[in-house]
């Protein structure tokens, strides 16, 4: 193979829809199928699409225009969909909060984003969200605006009725979209354009701050209708989908697969193995997605029986050994391979579910329709041949339209001649698939959650008993990879390693806290750059050695 860069076969889709016009036509064609099943609901495309234009109604009531920022703190439910349409139909910005984000996360994440109405669980998996906002920004209790997040104009909670009295409780909602009349709806719906805004997903990123992508209503339906068309996903489907809506594979690669399709999506608020096994032995599941923990834990479970799984397939991000589990032990002989990340809309690479067996464990795969992929050299970004190995780097209709509010990050994200820079390490196969080996960057991935080390630093920093800290990511057997930190002590305080992984777990998201933590005197002997940076693969390494852990291939 000569060519640096792969040129998919198939051509540019033309398609360039608004996600109104998609819900219109599952509803049209699918009325009375069932479009969601969880444990708080059930949901025909009818009803489904008449709940979200109630929403969308009490949204232009709270005067909320066409580009404002709606932030989201749910787990998986019906309304959290509902309330996604419902700010599609009007132009306005979904933007997903992670339910496992601590006070400081979230805080930054509705600054950075200039949330103008948030939606949230007072309550979700007995985490207290409502004293947390109310910590966060004191006016919720009296009356909003307030000085903490001057952008939040309405804080709106998914009970019955609020405890806060600066915000709404959800019938109260609802009741103010009664004054609205439907012409202004279609007006305001039929304004949005294919290139606006959808969502904006919070990404780690290489620096502690997370990053706000943003992705469009073309980035988004595009890429769910191009992967729906991979897995052959008809209407007939009964998808279950345990990732978090909050994550770019459960908003696109989740909700907007069912869109597209048509199909059922069955989801569960949390990853509980026996639920759902139940879930997908009695409400005969046929898809399922999901990465390596989420299969293995299923597999290993003393509940599963293959013999009670209706599953035909699927998409699963995992390492080829996991792919042989999920055919040999599941009978999934037609599920496919993924790789994606957020600033895609997620996903680059996708394998077709008709392809070889062999090809779809390998990992290599096929961009999807008018997506160029190359691997180039990281450093000069010059495109490299086979069988060198480069940075992954993507140009087409998935690319993100850039970080909010962050314009020295978006532009350091792309090459100079625009080809968006992944970070992560890819090789070819002969006839010109690619596949991912590794990562550029410094992040590592705890059972799907993406965490930049800097991420963990800057929390165990803030302790006055630390010096220095540095955090690399293990192999572990159950998430793939956790966190392994080593600090140097500041003598002037005594601290222990149990000391400092409490400090962290009341800081951080628990997929950022360490699980292994030990005490160094330097880092030069573990080795050192010649700028005086800790050389992080030799870290691991050494933290490989010392907890005597499996390396990963």
């Amino acid at each position: 193979m000569n060519q640096s860069v792969f040129q998919p076969l198939d051509e540019e889709p033309k398609t360039r829809l608004v996600l109104s016009q998609v819900l219109a036509q599952a509803v049209s064609q699918y009325p009375d199928h069932e479009s969601y099943v969880g444990p708080d609901a059930r949901r025909t495309w009818r009803e489904t699409s008449a709940r979200s234009h109630a929403i969308a109604k009490s949204l232009l009531a709270l005067d909320v225009q066409k580009a404002d920022h709606v932030g989201v703190l749910l787990g998986n439910c019906a309304q959290w969909i509902e309330i996604f349409y419902a700010c599609a139909l009007i132009g306005a910005v979904t933007v997903p909060i992670n339910t496992r984000f601590k006070k400081g996360e979230l805080e930054y994440c509705l600054k950075q984003s200039d949330v103008k109405v948030l939606f949230m669980s007072e309550q979700f998996l007995n985490i207290d969200f409502a004293g947390m906002i109310q910590d966060i920004e004191p006016a919720v209790a009296t009356c909003l605006p307030g000085l903490k997040l001057p952008h939040l104009r309405h804080c709106i909670s998914t009970s019955e009725k609020s405890t806060l009295k600066g915000s709404l409780g959800w019938e109260d909602f609802l009741s103010m979209g009664d004054s609205v009349d439907e012409s202004l709806l279609r007006l305001q719906t039929e304004s949005v354009l294919p290139s606006d805004v959808l969502l904006i997903q919070f990404t780690s990123g290489t620096t502690s701050f997370p990053k706000g992508v943003m992705l469009t209503h073309t980035n988004m339906l595009l890429n769910a209708r191009e992967v729906a068309q991979r897995m052959r996903v008809s209407s007939a489907d009964r998808y279950f989908s345990i990732r978090p809506y909050f994550h770019v594979s459960g908003s696109t690669l989740s909700i907007l697969v069912s869109l597209n399709s048509g199909c059922c999506l069955l989801t569960l608020p949390k990853f509980d193995v026996k639920e759902n096994l139940r879930v997908l032995f009695e409400e005969k599941c046929t898809l399922i997605s999901g990465n390596d923990t989420i299969f293995l834990s299923l597999l290993g479970d003393e509940d599963f029986d293959v013999r009670r799984l209706y599953l035909t397939g699927g998409w699963a991000a995992v390492d080829p050994g996991v792919m042989q589990k999920i055919h040999d032990e599941m009978g999934l002989t037609t599920v496919c391979n993924a790789y994606g990340q957020s600033e895609a809309s997620p996903n680059v690479l996708f394998s077709d579910c008709e392809e070889p067996f062999e090809l779809r464990k390998s990992g290599f795969a096929s961009p999807l329709p008018g997506v160029d992929v190359r691997l180039a050299n990281a450093l000069s970004d010059q495109p490299v041949l086979y069988p060198d190995t480069g940075e992954i780097q993507v140009k087409g209709w998935n690319v993100m339209k850039g970080y909010y509010n962050m314009p020295q990050e978006t532009a350091k994200a792309f090459t100079q001649d625009g080809w968006l820079k992944s970070g992560d390490l890819g090789e070819y196969d002969p006839e010109g698939r690619v596949r991912m080996v590794g990562r550029l960057k410094d992040i590592f991935r705890v059972g799907g959650e993406n965490v930049a080390p800097s991420d963990v630093e800057e929390v165990l920093h803030a302790h006055p008993g630390v010096q220095q800290s540095q955090v690399v990511g293990v192999p572990d057997q159950r998430l793939g990879e956790v966190c392994a930190a080593f600090v140097i002590p500041n003598d002037a305080h005594a601290v222990s390693a149990e000391d400092l992984i409490a400090w962290c777990k009341d800081r951080c998201a628990n997929f950022k806290v360490p699980k292994y933590l030990a005490f160094v005197d330097s880092f030069e002997l573990i080795g050192m750059t010649g700028s005086s940076k800790v050389q992080k693969n030799k870290l691991r390494d050494h933290a490989i050695e010392l907890w005597d852990l499996q390396k990963s291939a």
